[in-house]
């Protein structure tokens, strides 16, 4: 066996003593651990170790280079986290050093999100503010090398690690520009780069605040309660939470914390090594109450669906979209040996009406689990539970929403500019010869240089095709155009003053001021009964 191998098999050896020690503690505490099961685990570590010992020795190829690592960290750990259910999991130091990058939302390098194509490593955006940003990077700038070193080949992981490094030192990039006679240089100072959970807040309507939260991070419950803060006098408040797969409980219940009365229940954790634990309003909203809807789809999970289950069932928000991902386990990520880490389900949780939210995993491929979920069959095979105010609410398989809006379906046409990621290359086309400013508008001369360059990519199209989708169309161009001028905010705000759902949500504030009015007289009258004297 090489050492190579050698030294994966021993940091296999420690991870699942880890898992056996950390096991039989949990069942120590509810006395559940016996020396048999004890023996029991150490029997199946011996097992899979003189598996490995054969694989290594015998395989028609010799595990060198990454096999050992990838046998095991993709293989191996994986598989047996799959069996338990579909969130625990494992983090190799790569993937490991995301997680608690995101987790922390900052780290120090020039601000610019990346991607290969092609084998080349393309700039998608810098973001705003930032090293990248000032020096003039655009979207759509072909990265050449890194100090140097040529980034053909690279994966955009290994040219991310390249760009960052302590704040203050330089680095120098090489880039090539479509329209540019020659590459573009440029030395960056390294600086302290934040990466806010809301991407997008502002003012949608007259007294109407937008906030879009990607995820739940370190600084997502400071990030909200500035924004809503900062906005002044609210008239309403739009929380868009599709798409966020959720991220720390602490923040998801500050959010909570910052719409909610003190006291009110937020989440309960239940667990089989540990006591029931509950969340509830520490601060509260100290009497600022305004309308709330929120919109949600599919993608909603986790730490999101315990913001859109808390405000349901305390009738403080109208819930609007689709029914939600159906994710109510919870995993505590433990730090193990050679920078790697554990994400093990320990709890499920529960919304203050008693739902439990997870969707049931039995008997269903992994794949199937998180891309075709779909609806559930009908709610008579789910549990029933009440809001503060009596409305039914479902359990067992996400969040139903109160009122249902459906992602609109891409046709034809508009998949095959998607998949040719056409915006985004027009827009490096368009800069060639022109530039925009904030009076600009997609006009006719536009409209017809796009045609040209749709032609020039050999996608074939109709009139038929540009006319049914032209609102769409035009939007596309703007905001794509917008982001590489002034920033991906000026994108993201484009799109969001354009998408249907959000202006189907907004129509369903006054409901959510009705219902916000309900909650407010139902709490007036239990706080009179409980101070009327009795006799």
């Amino acid at each position: 066996m090489s050492s190579r191998a050698r030294r994966t098999l021993l940091s296999l050896i420690v991870f699942f003593t880890a898992c056996g020690v950390a096991g039989m503690f949990i069942s120590q505490k509810v006395g559940a651990q016996s020396s048999t099961d004890e023996s029991a685990f150490r029997d199946s570590l011996k097992k899979f170790t003189d598996v490995y010992q054969v694989v290594a020795d015998n395989y028609a190829e010799p595990l060198t280079g990454d096999k050992p690592d990838d046998v095991i960290y993709d293989g191996a750990i994986p598989s047996m986290l799959h069996t338990l259910d579909p969130h625990s999991n494992f983090y190799d130091p790569k993937s490991y050093a995301k997680m608690r990058e995101d987790q922390h939302g900052r780290y120090f390098g020039v601000g610019m999100t990346i991607q290969q194509q092609n084998n080349k490593i393309i700039v998608v955006y810098p973001s705003e503010g930032t090293p990248a940003f000032k020096a003039g990077i655009r979207p759509g700038d072909l990265i050449v090398s890194v100090d140097g070193k040529p980034t053909e080949g690279l994966d955009t992981s290994a040219v991310a690690d390249l760009l960052k490094g302590p704040k203050g030192t330089h680095v120098h990039l090489t880039v090539t520009r479509e329209g540019a006679a020659s590459p573009l240089t440029f030395d960056l100072v390294r600086d302290d780069i934040s990466h806010p959970s809301i991407d997008l807040k502002y003012e949608i309507r007259p007294g109407v605040l937008y906030i879009h939260i990607t995820q739940f991070q370190e600084t997502t419950g400071r990030e909200f309660s500035d924004a809503i803060d900062q906005a002044g006098d609210i008239k309403g408040l739009l929380l868009d939470l599709r798409g966020n797969p959720g991220g720390l409980l602490t923040e998801a219940v500050s959010v909570c914390d910052k719409l909610l009365n003190k006291g009110q229940l937020i989440v309960s954790q239940r667990g089989r090594a540990y006591p029931e634990q509950s969340y509830r309003a520490q601060h509260g909203n100290g009497g600022h109450v305004f309308p709330v809807v929120v919109l949600v789809n599919h993608g909603t999970a986790s730490a999101a669906e315990i913001v859109s289950g808390a405000l349901q069932d305390h009738d403080r928000a109208i819930i609007s979209g689709e029914i939600t991902f159906g994710k109510g386990l919870v995993q505590t990520v433990y730090p193990l040996s050679d920078n790697t880490g554990l994400a093990l389900t320990t709890y499920h949780y529960y919304t203050p009406s008693g739902r439990l939210i997870q969707r049931n995993y039995n008997g269903v491929s992994l794949y199937d689990y998180y891309y075709n979920h779909g609806q559930p069959q009908n709610n008579k095979d789910r549990e029933v539970k009440l809001t503060d105010s009596g409305r039914t609410v479902y359990g067992g398989g996400g969040i139903t929403p109160d009122d249902d809006i459906t992602t609109p379906k891409a046709n034809h046409f508009q998949e095959l500019l998607a998949a040719h990621n056409v915006f985004f290359n027009y827009t490096k086309h368009y800069f060639i010869n022109h530039t925009v400013d904030k009076n600009f508008q997609v006009d006719d001369a536009v409209m017809t240089d796009f045609k040209q360059f749709l032609t020039a990519q050999n996608i074939s199209y109709t009139d038929q095709d540009l006319n049914g989708v032209d609102d769409w169309l035009k939007t596309n161009i703007k905001a794509y155009l917008f982001g590489t001028q002034f920033g991906e905010t000026q994108r993201l705000r484009i799109e969001a003053d354009w998408d249907p759902m959000i202006a189907k949500a907004l129509t369903y504030m006054p409901q959510a001021e009705a219902l916000e009015q309900t909650a407010l007289k139902d709490a007036a009258a239990k706080q009179t009964a409980q101070n009327s004297p009795t006799e």
